[in-house]
């Protein structure tokens, strides 16, 4: 499976992105080796996930995300949003 995430960093911030490997992307991410954004926000919480059978949808999701604004953002986090 394929995974789209959100993770809320030590500032309150939200950082999203795509994996094949939840647990193993989560780890990386609060050992400063998962992205750029994270490294110095840590530590991160997983607040947000969406399956996916294949590594393009994951990735048409993440960006999906990434263009919508803070306040969807935290209604999607808050289950007030709908998935699409």
């Amino acid at each position: 499976m394929n995974y789209t995430y959100m993770l809320r960093c030590k500032d309150g911030t939200l950082y999203t992105g795509w994996t094949n490997d939840i647990k193993r992307r989560i780890k990386m991410h609060n050992s400063g080796k998962g992205a750029k954004y994270t490294k110095s926000r840590r530590p991160v919480k997983l607040v947000y996930c969406e399956e996916f059978p294949t590594r393009e949808e994951a990735m048409r999701r993440e960006c999906a995300i990434k263009r919508m604004g803070k306040k969807e953002k935290e209604r999607l986090v808050a289950g007030e949003a709908d998935k699409k």
